[in-house]
C-alpha cells in the first residue's frame, strides 16, 4: 500500500515521461518500475480511460502495489483489502491494485470475474433466469469447479472469486461479508419498491481488463471508483438482458403499457433511478447521478484543455443512457486517439 503522490513532483514526473516514452530512466525490468511510477501509471491509465465519465478525480487513485504476490491465496487476500480501502464504510474510495506483469507470449495472472463483485445468475429448465442473466455462465462454471449456491437461492447471491495463477492450481474464494458492502432499494414515495427485495453492492470494481503500458502488461490489475445511478438503475436493472425490471415497475406504478407511445419506460426508468440514488444517499453510501457527473466530466475536459492535453473519449460509453441530451456530455465530440498506459480489454480466460 502506498501514500498518495503529487503527481507534480520532478521525481515523479521523470517517471512518468519514463512510462509515456519507455526511456531508459526504468528500463524494460519490472524491479525497476518504482512503487510511485506505477501508480503515476494507474492514474494516467484512468486519465487516458476513453469509457470513463468520472476522470475528473484521476489525480485521487489510490494504489496497492501488489506485485510480491506469490500465490492464489495471496491474490485473493488482496482483492479483499482492496474492497476493504474501497468501502470505507461507505465513503467510496477509488483504489487499484497491481499483480505481477506478464513477460510477452505469456498468459499471466488473470481473475476470471468482470467484476471483483458480481451476482450470480441460474438458469432454469424453462429458460428463465434467477439472478444477474449476464452471469448464468459463469455461475455455472463456477458450480462445475465446486462452487456451491446458497440453499436459498436468491437474485443477489454474491458469486466466488476464481484466481488462475500460473504454475498454481486454479482456485476460487467466496468473498467474506464484511467486504461487500450492499445496498437495499427503497423509493422516496412508493413503499411497495422495497418489497421487491432489491439491493446492490456500493463498488463497482473491474477486474478483468489489463493495465498496459510500453513493454509493460499488468493482466490482473482490479481498479475501482464510485456508481453513477444510471449504471446500476437504468442498465444493471432496467435492461432487458439483465433484471429487465421496468415491466414490473411500471406494472406496479398502474401505468398503461399498451403502446410505446406511452412512454412506460421512460417513466419507469425515473422512478427506478429516483430510488437508486435515494437508497445509496439514505445509506451515506457515495453515489452520483448523471447530470451531475456529466457536469464533472465537462469540468475534466476544460482542465485538460487547459493543459494543452486532448480528451479521449468513446461518445457511445460516456453520454449516460438516460436523459441524454439534458446532460452536457452529448452535445460535442471527442478525441478518438487512445494513448496509453490504459485499461485495456482482454480475451476471456475461461
Amino acid at each position: 500500500m502506498t501514500m498518495p503522490l503529487d503527481p507534480d513532483s520532478p521525481i515523479i514526473r521523470q517517471d512518468l515521461a519514463s512510462i509515456v516514452i519507455d526511456t531508459p530512466i526504468l528500463g524494460d525490468e519490472e524491479s525497476a518500475l518504482s512503487t510511485g511510477a506505477l501508480e503515476c501509471m494507474a492514474r494516467l491509465a484512468w486519465r487516458n480511460n476513453a469509457r470513463c465519465i468520472g476522470r475528473l478525480f484521476w489525480e485521487s487513485l489510490h494504489l496497492f502495489d501488489e506485485r510480491s504476490a506469490g500465490s492464489p491465496n495471496e491474490v485473493f487476500e488482496a482483492c479483499v483489502r482492496h474492497l476493504e480501502y474501497a468501502s470505507n464504510g461507505g465513503r467510496i474510495r477509488s483504489a487499484v491494485t497491481v499483480f505481477a506483469s506478464a513477460d510477452p507470449g505469456e498468459k499471466g495472472i488473470r481473475l476470471w470475474n468482470t467484476q471483483l463483485i458480481r451476482y450470480a445468475g441460474y438458469c432454469a429448465a424453462d429458460g428463465s433466469v434467477l439472478g444477474d442473466p449476464d452471469q448464468v455462465a459463469f455461475t455455472a462454471r463456477v458450480m462445475e469447479m465446486g462452487w456451491q449456491p446458497p440453499r436459498d437461492r436468491s437474485a443477489f447471491d454474491v458469486l466466488p472469486l476464481v484466481v488462475d495463477y500460473p504454475g498454481h492450481k486454479l482456485r476460487w474464494f467466496d468473498l467474506p461479508r464484511h467486504a461487500v458492502l450492499e445496498v437495499p432499494i427503497s423509493h422516496p414515495e412508493f413503499r411497495w419498491l422495497a418489497e421487491l427485495g432489491l439491493k446492490w453492492h456500493a463498488v463497482p470494481a473491474v477486474s478483468d481488463r489489463g493495465l498496459v503500458a510500453s513493454s509493460h502488461r499488468f493482466t490482473a490489475a482490479p481498479f475501482s471508483g464510485h456508481y453513477m445511478g444510471t449504471e446500476i438503475a437504468s442498465r444493471n436493472f432496467g435492461d432487458e438482458s439483465r433484471y429487465n425490471l421496468l415491466p414490473i415497475i411500471a406494472e406496479r406504478m398502474g401505468i398503461d403499457r399498451s403502446t410505446r407511445s406511452m412512454l412506460w419506460k421512460d417513466r419507469a426508468l425515473v422512478e427506478i433511478n429516483t430510488a437508486v440514488l435515494h437508497s445509496f444517499q439514505m445509506a451515506g453510501v457515495t453515489i452520483v447521478d448523471h447530470h451531475t457527473a456529466s457536469a464533472q466530466f465537462m469540468q475534466h475536459v476544460v482542465r485538460e484543455e487547459k493543459c494543452g492535453r486532448k480528451v479521449p473519449g468513446d461518445w457511445s460509453w460516456l453520454v449516460p443512457p438516460m436523459s441524454s441530451s439534458a446532460c452536457p456530455v452529448f452535445h460535442r465530440y471527442y478525441d478518438d486517439s487512445r494513448p496509453e498506459p490504459a485499461y485495456l480489454d482482454q480475451e476471456r480466460p475461461w
